[in-house]
């Protein structure tokens, strides 16, 4: 069985009411709910989590690293700033990709620098929550051809 970790950064359990005008109204729990209902129905299991701790980020990517066989992950903040995430995402081997509602590109110059982007496989920007959907979809897709 096919084992996928969301993680999430910083202020991400705001959605729905922090800058809906950039973040849309979506909630994080909206999100992992849509999230299980897709690796579920794919045959997988979900590991879903947020924290707004630098140091619990990087050991949930530590865990994924032993534990998944794919990590998706919305950094937030910590994008832009962590090279303690940077280096965890370059410890773990397993597939990794790197996820923002937003595309961080047309926004304030501090968010065209991404720490985590030269660690992951891939970026999925600006699609808001539907961003995890082909996140995982993606997951499924690379995993099923290194199987095949």
């Amino acid at each position: 069985m096919t084992a996928i970790h969301i993680l999430n950064g910083p202020n991400l359990n705001l959605l729905g009411t922090r800058e809906p005008e950039i973040y849309g109204t979506t909630t994080l729990k909206d999100i992992e709910a849509a999230c299980q209902t897709q690796v579920s129905a794919a045959g997988g299991t979900l590991v879903f989590g947020q924290t707004n701790a630098e140091g619990e980020l990087v050991s949930f990517i530590q865990r994924a690293g032993k534990e998944a066989d794919a990590l998706i992950l919305n950094a937030a903040a910590y994008t832009h700033t962590s090279v303690a995430v940077h280096d965890a995402l370059k410890a773990v081997s397993i597939y990794k990709l790197e996820v923002h509602l937003s595309n961080p590109h047309t926004r304030e110059a501090f968010r065209h620098r991404s720490y985590v982007s030269p660690a992951v496989d891939g970026v999925i920007a600006g699609f808001g929550a539907m961003g995890y959907r082909l996140a995982i979809e993606a997951a499924f897709e690379h995993l099923k051809s290194k199987t095949a």
